[in-house]
């Protein structure tokens, strides 16, 4: 049977984890394109979607449970938001990459020429895929086992940039409930080389600026100003309170 550019073997070693049943790692790394092509193979049907379903929701309860005993003091809320940013489909697709999924996918002749290796779509479905095959090969503990570490290091990264807190979400919620408008978002600055560029935003309500924050990207800077704001106005309302 055919496979990726990158032998399955391969793939074993950087997960560091040898599949007693190889056929479950070959399915998870089978997309649909390629089974449809060859149906001499398995049949139409022998592609990683089945796999994807259940790897999707093994990741969700080990993550949960995982984010449940490391973070005592973390509320239903933050824990949530952090779930949801660890299992989302560019942090999945970026663990696919690190293990070499995409080179290892086996992709239909169209689907491979139009890019499908580097597609995030097909990277977090083969990621999801193979975390079904290894749940079915050697059981929960050998999941957590070879993933623990990589979610361990992303959590710590996005606590440490705040990336799980959606202060724009918040933001809009009691402006619209306070003031009755939807806040703007204005880029009002540019600088640095193109590589380590850094924007400033500013979080307006109608014509009144209320934050300003700085980022490496559009979007975070966004954020920034959005947490600015909120800052900044919860300050007004403790010395109007008093």
């Amino acid at each position: 049977m055919g496979e990726g550019v990158l032998p399955l073997l391969e793939v074993q070693n950087r997960l560091r984890y040898h599949f007693l049943q190889p056929d479950l790692l070959e399915l998870a790394l089978t997309h649909p394109s390629y089974a449809h092509e060859h149906p001499e193979e398995g049949g139409a049907e022998f592609h990683n979607q089945r796999l994807e379903f259940l790897g999707d929701a093994v990741l969700d309860f080990l993550v949960a449970a995982w984010l449940y005993q490391t973070y005592p003091d973390f509320s239903e809320g933050p824990l949530t938001r952090l779930r949801a940013t660890l299992v989302c489909t560019t942090t999945l697709a970026s663990l696919a990459q690190r293990l070499g999924l995409g080179e290892a996918l086996r992709l239909g002749r169209g689907e491979e020429e139009s890019g499908g290796n580097a597609r995030v779509a097909n990277l977090c479905d083969a990621l999801e895929a193979l975390v079904g095959a290894l749940y079915l090969d050697g059981g929960l503990e050998t999941v957590w086992e070879h993933m623990e570490p990589w979610f361990a290091r992303e959590a710590e990264a996005i606590l440490h940039a705040e990336t799980y807190v959606d202060a724009k979400s918040r933001f809009q919620e009691w402006a619209q409930a306070e003031r009755g408008v939807t806040p703007a978002y204005h880029i009002v600055g540019e600088e640095g080389p193109e590589h380590a560029k850094v924007f400033t935003a500013q979080a307006v309500l109608k014509t009144e600026v209320v934050g300003e924050g700085q980022g490496s990207s559009k979007r975070l800077a966004e954020q920034a100003a959005a947490r600015s704001a909120i800052a900044t106005l919860m300050r007004e309302e403790q010395l109007t309170d008093k």
